[in-house]
């Protein structure tokens, strides 16, 4: 791949999509090189990149059949991440989407409207969820105002990706007073979001819970033959897990010789994230790829200005002095880590002072959010390998304390 490729391709593989409003230049770059970044990414990863010009969009259609359980659209909460998006928010998006279809420019009390008659027919079925917007007789307030709620964060999510636009300030939904508001949709944009077949086509109903997500990365129909995986097959599960997680595991267990262990799936591999512009490096039991340039993801650790960073980088430098450091860690042992850092550091965490528990679950999450902690149980995790890729250093004494990590 030519250099003026590897950083639009990276950001193709950190969020999905490249627009033009956005990112002017890799949207140029993209369009100009669109045969070979397509050759790429198909020949590479059996993923589709599209380029509408129309709709001045690049869309890579990544298709995983071991999808992350951690992946997903999340939602701003007072300037920080909060969880994934809940179920009934990624509903309404599919129903936002659906009407806006239909009618790409509507006022938000028709678009309210139009979804609440559609969940209505479809909710005592259990097909859909209750989406009541207005309280009355049956219906409270509060129930009212989670509806708009969850309306309002699903339309935020699509506002975000570049898929929809509202000519007001989305937040007096939540109220309910008479203001109305204008949604339009572009139809172009819209149409880039599906990646799979037809869900019709499928035939969803009739397949196992644990084959869905097989079926909706599949580029055929899926069949019953459970023959061993093709060697395409073996690379692409591979290749993809090495350039979209933060590290990955060589022995992935779905082959007697996992592709990653070959001399040839090695070469392969380093050679794709290279010329991607990544940097990789590789153990016999655990590989990491991480991009120095910030352009193709979205984490910044070992940053530890927070102290939940901080606690998650003083949990790693421990887990890495146990005699055993990769046997399980209980909740109790990260608990009686940070009290011991806080007797001797009276007033790092301080808003955490009763709430020890709550500091070591956000720290946990921080490092299994870069694979270097696996949960087991909700008080119980398991270190990777990574943890032997870092050293963390630890500064004590400061009235400001800050803990930094480097490979």
């Amino acid at each position: 791949m030519v250099p003026e490729l590897r950083d639009p391709a990276r950001r193709l593989i950190a969020t999905g999509r490249i627009r033009a409003e956005q990112d002017l230049e890799f949207y140029r770059a993209a369009v100009q090189g669109r045969r070979e970044l397509a050759e790429f990414f198909q020949t590479e990863l059996g993923w589709v990149v599209e380029v509408d010009e129309s709709a001045e969009l690049v869309r890579l259609h990544k298709r995983r059949s071991d999808v992350p359980a951690d992946r997903g659209p999340v939602l701003p909460r007072d300037g920080r991440t909060a969880a994934l998006a809940p179920r009934d928010v990624l509903v309404l998006v599919v129903l936002v989407c659906e009407q806006l279809w239909r009618r790409p420019r509507m006022s938000l009390r028709e678009l309210m409207q139009s979804i609440a008659q559609v969940c209505a027919a479809e909710a005592p079925a259990g097909q859909l969820p209750t989406f009541r917007i207005v309280a009355s007789d049956g219906t409270g307030k509060a129930e009212a105002r989670t509806s708009r709620g969850n309306l309002v964060d699903a339309l935020k999510l699509l506002v975000a990706e570049g898929s929809i636009t509202v000519d007001a300030d989305l937040e007096r939904v939540l109220g309910e007073d008479e203001t109305d508001m204008v949604v339009s949709a572009s139809r172009e944009r819209l149409a880039q979001k599906f990646s799979s077949l037809s869900p019709a086509l499928l035939d969803l109903e009739n397949l196992p819970f644990e084959r869905h997500a097989e079926a909706l990365c599949s580029e055929a129909l899926v069949d019953d033959n459970e023959d061993e995986p093709t060697l395409d097959a073996r690379r692409f599960f591979a290749l993809r897990r090495l350039v979209d997680d933060p590290a990955t595991d060589p022995f992935d267990g779905r082959t007697a010789t996992p592709y990653l262990t070959t001399p040839a799936g090695r070469d392969r591999a380093l050679e794709v994230t290279t010329a991607l512009g990544f940097t990789t490096t590789a153990r016999r039991d655990w590989w990491e790829t991480t991009d120095p340039s910030g352009v193709g993801t979205a984490i910044d650790f070992p940053n530890g200005r927070r102290n939940e960073r901080q606690a998650a980088l003083a949990l790693l430098d421990a887990v890495k002095r146990r005699a055993e450091p990769l046997r399980e860690l209980q909740l109790s042992e990260m608990v009686a880590l940070f009290e011991d850092v806080r007797a001797l550091q009276p007033r790092w965490a301080a808003a955490y002072e009763d709430r020890l528990p709550a500091l070591a679950r956000a720290a946990a999450a921080e490092l299994v959010a870069v694979a270097l902690l696996t949960p087991v149980t909700r008080d119980t995790w398991r270190p990777t390998a990574g943890i032997h890729f870092w050293r963390v250093a630890v500064r004590r004494g400061a009235t400001n304390t800050e803990e930094g990590g480097d490979r």
